[in-house]
């Protein structure tokens, strides 16, 4: 577990980065911090791992306040994935996803052994273990970002807008597979954006935040759908212009199916379940077109 109790964060010019924030963050979920720039996401997120501490206030983890652990020692046990990947570009992908594991001793074999599982862990051909950052895809180069995150087999991996870089289609591929890992492997995932869309792909709790680091809402994608705290969270996710708000079209006489429509009646997904009719306190599946 992850609990901000009372935290703020004012720099020497007064700026106040983060006011008074109290959050508590389940294991084995993925909590999204998302806001717009300004709003002290990533300065939230750093201070898991001491990239910054706090003016006033604790961070927790497992009950442990962070500032009572060796900042070098807590980084290597908290996996970190950036928006560029990171990865250093003189070195071969195994040598890159191995980094962490190399530093706290693990034979040299032994790290490439656990690199090679990795690399099949997040989807990527063993093949191309030998070849270096620049001669990979922008989604390849994020999937060994994660690989490399997890080399030391951390309960916590920090997220800091790690998709944000790549085309679309590979950021929906990026999202679909870091939801199959969390499953798999029951890590607690803590994952900033300022795409609200994104954060509702991906949370099991959101965190919204407004400028100057203050909470807006927290809670399940649901909750802040169904109940806003205010009209700023209102206007953020788009509730206001009915931009989430969607209708059921009548079926499509050819297939059978039923199209959800938004508010302007563009299509935004399919019912799956052909056999649930409206009304009769069924829950089928939607899926998005």
């Amino acid at each position: 577990m992850i609990e901000f109790r009372g935290v703020t964060k004012q720099y020497p010019d007064g700026t106040l980065a983060i006011e008074h924030v109290d959050i508590v963050i389940q294991p084995r979920t993925i909590t999204v911090l998302v806001g717009s720039s300004g709003s002290g996401k990533t300065t939230l997120l750093r201070m898991i791992n001491r990239m910054v501490d706090p003016t006033s206030g604790q961070v927790l983890v497992d009950g442990t306040d962070v500032a009572t652990v060796d900042p070098v020692r807590l980084r290597r046990s908290i996996g970190y994935v950036m928006q560029n990947g990171g990865l250093l570009p003189h070195r071969r992908i195994v040598d890159n996803v191995a980094t962490v594991p190399l530093l706290r001793g693990v034979a040299k074999s032994a790290a490439r052994a656990r690199s090679l599982e990795l690399l099949d862990t997040v989807g990527l051909d063993r093949g191309l273990a030998d070849k270096y950052p620049r001669q990979l895809s922008g989604g390849q180069q994020q999937r060994v970002g994660v690989a490399r995150a997890l080399a030391a087999d951390p309960n916590i991996l920090l997220m800091d807008e790690p998709f944000g870089a790549v085309d679309p289609i590979v950021r929906l591929e990026l999202q679909t597979e870091l939801r199959r890992l969390q499953s798999a492997l029951d890590k607690t995932v803590v994952f900033v954006t300022h795409d609200i869309d994104e954060a509702f792909a991906l949370a099991d709790q959101m965190v919204i935040l407004r400028t100057g680091g203050i909470v807006a809402q927290i809670g399940t994608p649901a909750e802040v759908l169904a109940h806003p705290a205010d009209d700023f969270v209102a206007s953020f996710i788009g509730a206001d212009r009915g931009q989430r708000r969607l209708r059921l079209q009548p079926r499509d006489p050819a297939s059978g199916r039923i199209v959800v429509v938004d508010s302007a009646g563009r299509p935004a997904g399919l019912i799956e379940d052909d056999h649930a009719s409206i009304g009769d306190g069924a829950s089928p599946d939607v899926k998005a077109s």
